[in-house]
């Protein structure tokens, strides 16, 4: 009898609109220019605050921000509106097309979700997206300990799944990580157009 499929989404760039390879500078530029620092001063500020990898670890956010505004020396209101900012770019936008074809596919297969995070990802992604609804299990790095593309990455979430490497078509924007899966045996799509990404996880299950 043939193991179930599962289809496994990245978040940011796959089932968010977001460009994950400039939105971070983009935020850390308006975070220079709320300081009202130099932005030299701004980046040795923060190298010297050695704040939490809030991207590796749990129950880090609060102390992330706090040390970020008592590095800058940001009052409480503009540490409420630089984390808002950050999470607005990091979400982006739902991809509301490819997000109700993941929905679909529950009676078909598993659909699960790895994505490397930030602490405080998982509740800001559910209140705005309802990702829980749909994706289980959802694997972060923040929670996981480690990101894509470390090998560790897909096999511990090839563990929380239950599933073979090859049950197993992983959704990424970006080559590197699709490159991290094909390691461990987890085949990959690259994807830049709803339209194919859909082909292509059709064309998996039929071959399943």
């Amino acid at each position: 009898m043939p193991k179930k499929p599962w289809i496994l989404f990245d978040v940011g760039g796959v089932l968010e609109v977001v460009d994950d390879d400039t939105w971070q500078e983009e935020w850390w530029d308006r975070v220079r220019a709320v300081s009202g620092l130099a932005p030299h001063d701004v980046d040795a500020r923060v190298a010297e605050a050695d704040l939490p990898r809030i991207d590796l670890t749990v129950g880090t956010e609060n102390a992330f921000w706090s040390g970020l505004a008592e590095a800058l020396d940001l009052d409480d209101q503009q540490r409420s509106a630089i984390r808002a900012d950050f999470w607005d770019a990091y979400c982006g936008t739902g991809n509301q097309e490819l997000i109700e074809y993941a929905r679909s596919l529950r009676s078909r297969a598993g659909v699960a979700i790895l994505s490397n995070s930030a602490d405080g990802a998982r509740e800001e992604e559910e209140r705005r997206f309802g990702f829980a609804s749909i994706f289980d299990p959802i694997c972060y790095s923040h929670e996981l300990g480690v990101a894509k593309p470390e090998p560790q990455a897909y096999l511990l979430t090839l563990q929380a799944l239950g599933a073979d490497p090859s049950d197993v078509l992983f959704i990424d924007d970006h080559r590197v990580a699709i490159e991290g899966a094909d390691a461990v045996g987890i085949r990959g799509i690259l994807h830049r157009e709803n339209a194919v990404t859909i082909s292509a996880v059709e064309e998996f299950l039929a071959g399943h």
